[in-house]
């Protein structure tokens, strides 16, 4: 299904460390989601996706955090890209980067 872009950002933090977030509508949900947003968030360090959520069939919404991952209970945009930035500092903090 097609979506309607609303934004896509690649930024390069560092030599190593790349952010990227998407997101677009869709005219209806993808199952098993109940919302209308298409959406990849992922932050890279030294060549490996460290933090990453995004749809997918048919997993719904799965986040990605290392070698864990769980279904992500979304909500809003604003909330998603609000737990990002939370995971991406925490794993930063606790591996030593700024």
């Amino acid at each position: 299904m097609k979506a309607l872009a609303l934004f896509r950002r690649r930024v390069v933090a560092a030599l190593d460390v790349f952010v990227e977030v998407a997101m677009g509508r869709v005219p209806r949900p993808l199952s098993p989601s109940k919302h209308r947003f298409k959406y990849r968030l992922a932050y890279g360090v030294a060549g490996e996706c460290v933090v990453r959520y995004g749809n997918e069939l048919p997993k719904g919404n799965p986040r990605h955090v290392g070698a864990l991952e769980s279904l992500y209970p979304f909500s809003t945009p604003d909330q998603l890209m609000a737990h990002f930035n939370a995971d991406l500092m925490r794993r930063n903090h606790e591996n030593g980067r700024p």
